[in-house]
C-alpha cells in the first residue's frame, strides 16, 4: 500500500511551493558528503562520459557536485525561481520540467538522480519517465539528507520546528523501496548510509529552517521559531559562534530493467 503521507506530497503544490524560499534554500541548504557521490557514480566508468538527469534539482546543490566531478548534469526543475537561484556551472544544462514529465528525450542518461526531491513526485508516473530516459542498464538514484535525531542540537532544532508547526507530512515521509522493485522498471534499491554535517552560524541556522517550504517566515510563529532557535544557539555554539547540524545520508540505488 503506498504510504499515507507520501500519497499526500504530490498535491501539496510541489512545484511552487519553494519560490519564496529559493534564495535560503541555495545558501543554507546541505549539500551531499562526497562518498555519497562516489557511490552514485561508482561503477559507471569515467564520470566526464556520463549524462546525469538531476531531476527535481533546486537550487543545483547535488547537479553542481556530479557535475564537478566531470559529469554532465541536466537538471530539471519546474520552479522558476529555483532555477534563476542556481549558482551557474559549465557543465549544468538547466530545463523547465517535472519529474513525471521531463521534456528530455527517451534512452538519453546513464543515470538518473533524485536528491531530496522525490518524495514530492507522483511515484508511479515519475518512475515511468525516468525508465524511459535511461539508458539500457542506467541507474537510478535517490538521495536523502536525513536529520540525525541522536545528536543534541539536532534534535532540539527538530522539537522547535514542531513546537511552532507540529510535524509536517514532508518530514515524516518514509520511503518504501520494495515499491520502486514491485514497479517492473527497476530492480528493487539497495540504501548505502553515510554521516554527514553542515556547519551554521546564528543566521544560518535560522535560514537554514526558513529554506524548508512548510516552516512559517513571518507572524507570530516565525517570531516563536526564531526564539526557539536563538536558545539553541545560545546552548550549543562552539567559541567561533558555530553549530553542527548531523544527518544521515541516505542513498538507494536502482538498475533499470
Amino acid at each position: 500500500m503506498p504510504d499515507e503521507h507520501a500519497s499526500k506530497l504530490h498535491e501539496m503544490n510541489p512545484t511552487r511551493r519553494f519560490a519564496d524560499r529559493a534564495s535560503d534554500y541555495r545558501r543554507y541548504r546541505p549539500d551531499y558528503p562526497a562518498a555519497a557521490i562516489d557511490a552514485v557514480l561508482d561503477g559507471l566508468g569515467d564520470p566526464a562520459r556520463l549524462r546525469v538527469g538531476d531531476i527535481g534539482a533546486g537550487t543545483g546543490i547535488a547537479s553542481r557536485l556530479l557535475a564537478e566531478r566531470g559529469a554532465f548534469v541536466l537538471a530539471v526543475e519546474p520552479n522558476a525561481e529555483m532555477r534563476a537561484a542556481a549558482e551557474p556551472h559549465g557543465r549544468v544544462e538547466w530545463h523547465a520540467g517535472q519529474a513525471e514529465a521531463t521534456g528530455l528525450a527517451g534512452a538519453s542518461l546513464d543515470l538518473v538522480v533524485c536528491a531530496q526531491a522525490f518524495h514530492w513526485f507522483r511515484e508511479a508516473a515519475a518512475l515511468e519517465e525516468f525508465h524511459r530516459i535511461l539508458a539500457a542498464r542506467g541507474r537510478l538514484a535517490l538521495v536523502w539528507n536525513s536529520r540525525d535525531r541522536s545528536d543534541a542540537l539536532t534534535l532540539g532544532y527538530i522539537e522547535a520546528i514542531h513546537e511552532v508547526n507540529g510535524e509536517h507530512p514532508a518530514e515524516a515521509r518514509t520511503f518504501d523501496s520494495a515499491r520502486v522493485g514491485e514497479s517492473g522498471l527497476f530492480t528493487t534499491p539497495r540504501l548505502e548510509t553515510y554521516p554527514h554535517h553542515q556547519t551554521l552560524d546564528r543566521t544560518g541556522l535560522i535560514g537554514r529552517a526558513i529554506s524548508a517550504s512548510y516552516v512559517p517566515r513571518e507572524g507570530k510563529a516565525f517570531t516563536r521559531l526564531k526564539g526557539l532557535l536563538d536558545e539553541l544557539w545560545q546552548r550549543h555554539h562552539d567559541e567561533r559562534g558555530l553549530i553542527t547540524m548531523r544527518y544521515v545520508t541516505q542513498v538507494y540505488l536502482a538498475q533499470r530493467i
